[in-house]
């Protein structure tokens, strides 16, 4: 019999729902029994005991809100009667200890990757068109019209299904998609276009070029064409100097066009193309070798999250990210909006004072610029965050924290910055999906785990984004978006180590290029650079 209720941490006072429960429904639990002063849907939480107002109220072991009103044991905890509130911190208070998982069985695992000269082995082969400002999209777009005849194409069932609409001919439908042999083997062609590079201030830009050539240096990407006008803010020297910066042993094909330089549209695009094919036949010629786990770098992301996520998903994310710590492998945790409450424990985490004190120094930072904008991280939940039960930010934060597991903190980074420490590093995104999944692969993430609650579509250029859901209903539901279901936690068939494994089985398996994870089989190149300045 499944429980219908759950303490996610010994020293919480709120409790969370497994299923729906009636009111005046009475449920034992823990040597006590718990009445249901109101119906409460699964994934909510109700008050283990009497709340006064201004009482602090605990989950997942840290403060994440205080009563606004009187509320009842039993009572449904919502955004009427609890108002965000997270712990203060100041400093590193203490240094905390690590017991790493046994790895014994994953110590002489590999997975089939392509090595780079530098030693960074990717999880795919890449040929990726870029612009350095937004005045070249067009020419992007034109250049991806052009080498979709190196890309396997489906025949595209939607128009087929339209024509069968307007010909009043039923028979044609969704099941006549066929794919065609694509030209190469070894290579993926990709293109990325954004709204950046002039027109705001030259920070922004020196960002831009910092993330851009973050996806250069990606293991993932063999080489690039990169288009540029010319009297931008972003000027290709910037580019250059900001990839060797990065890699100053960079060792890839990157190739550089000026459209003011070059003249005509049709002479720059006839170029480019000779080029480019060219240099993509070349990249063909690498292929897949063995190489460790230690090589992977996983970016830890969640999207449309509910009030699952911080029991299922994201502790499994979390298990992953300590067992490649323990193996010699990188995690990112980013989306720091979504860290608020949570500062000390990552702090006492940090590895060394001076790293503690740049996580804090960045989270201050940030949060003084949402102020200023007039808003805060209380306004961080989502519609569709608070109907599933995540009501407060402290709340969020405290959840989706568990991706990053339990392990030291070996590094700090700021937007932009590229991951060269073993082990957990944190880095500061916003808590967008799509922006924080770009900036995690342009600081070297080879592999995403994007966990969900609810849903979402988010994938990315260049990094195979594998999603994992919080609930079996979601995973049957949207199925054609979800690789893996971790519901086993929640009706406890499972145990969060078991799940962890299953999802490091199938990263090896994605990151051998055995299965293409379903944002990949859906062409969701999702790609949002972080605007952090105003436009002049």
């Amino acid at each position: 019999m499944q429980k219908k209720l759950i303490k996610v941490h010994p020293s919480d006072n709120i409790i969370v729902a497994l299923v729906d429960i009636e009111q005046g429904e009475t449920i034992a639990f823990e040597e006590k029994e718990i009445i249901t002063a109101t119906a409460v849907k699964a994934k909510h939480k109700i008050a283990e005991v009497d709340f006064a107002i201004g009482d602090s109220i605990y989950m997942y072991g840290v403060l994440i809100g205080k009563a606004s009103q009187p509320i009842q044991k039993g009572e449904v905890i919502t955004t009427s009667n609890v108002k965000h509130q997270s712990g203060k911190v100041s400093h590193k208070t203490e240094t905390t200890s690590w017991n790493p998982p046994n790895v014994d069985k994953w110590k002489d695992r590999t997975f089939m990757g392509y090595h780079r000269s530098d030693g960074q082995v990717g999880t795919a082969n890449v040929w990726l068109f870029f612009p350095l400002v937004f005045c070249e999209n067009k020419n992007i777009e034109r250049l991806k019209e052009v080498f979709e005849e190196l890309v396997p194409k489906k025949t595209d069932a939607y128009k087929q299904l339209l024509r069968s609409l307007i010909s009043n001919n039923p028979e044609t439908s969704l099941e006549n998609e066929r794919v065609e042999k694509p030209t190469f083997d070894n290579i993926e062609v990709k293109f990325i276009t954004h709204q950046g590079g002039c027109g705001g201030i030259r920070q922004d830009s020196e960002s831009l070029a910092r993330l851009l050539a973050g996806y250069v240096n990606n293991p993932n990407v063999a080489g690039a064409t990169v288009l540029s006008l010319g009297c931008q803010n972003l000027q290709i020297e910037l580019f250059q100097k900001t990839l060797k910066a990065i890699n100053p042993n960079l060792n890839k094909e990157v190739i550089i066009y000026e459209q003011q330089q070059m003249g005509t549209v049709d002479h720059m695009l006839q170029t480019i193309i000779k080029d480019s094919y060219e240099a993509i036949k070349r990249a063909n010629q690498i292929e897949r070798k063995p190489a460790p786990l230690s090589k992977l770098c996983v970016g830890l992301e969640c999207g449309g999250s509910d009030g699952f996520s911080g029991i299922s998903a994201n502790p499994a994310l979390g298990h992953v990210s300590d067992v490649l710590a323990a193996l010699g492998g990188k995690s990112i945790l980013a989306e720091f909006p979504e860290l608020c409450g949570v500062e000390q424990e990552l702090m006492n985490r940090c590895v060394t004072e001076e790293k503690a004190n740049k996580f804090l120094s960045l989270m201050k930072a940030y949060e003084k610029s949402v102020v200023d904008a007039g808003s805060g991280f209380d306004m961080n939940p989502s519609p569709g965050n608070i109907k599933d039960g995540l009501i407060t930010d402290a709340m969020k934060s405290a959840g989706a924290a568990k991706k990053g597991g339990t392990s030291p903190v070996v590094d700090v980074l700021d937007y932009g910055e590229y991951v060269t420490e073993s082990g957990l590093n944190l880095l500061n995104t916003p808590g967008n999906d799509v922006e924080s999944t770009t900036a995690m692969v342009g600081s070297g993430a080879t592999i995403v785990l994007f966990t969900t609650g609810l849903g979402t579509p988010t994938g990315n250029p260049i990094t195979p984004v594998i999603k994992v859901a919080s609930n079996s209903i979601l995973a049957q539901r949207m199925s054609d978006i979800i690789d893996i279901d971790t519901g086993a936690v929640i009706d406890g068939s499972k145990t969060i180590e078991e799940v962890g494994e299953t999802i490091l089985d199938y990263i090896i398996e994605v990151a051998s290029g055995r299965i293409i994870s379903k944002a990949s089989q859906l062409n969701q190149d999702d790609f949002i650079p972080w605007k952090r300045g105003v436009s002049l």
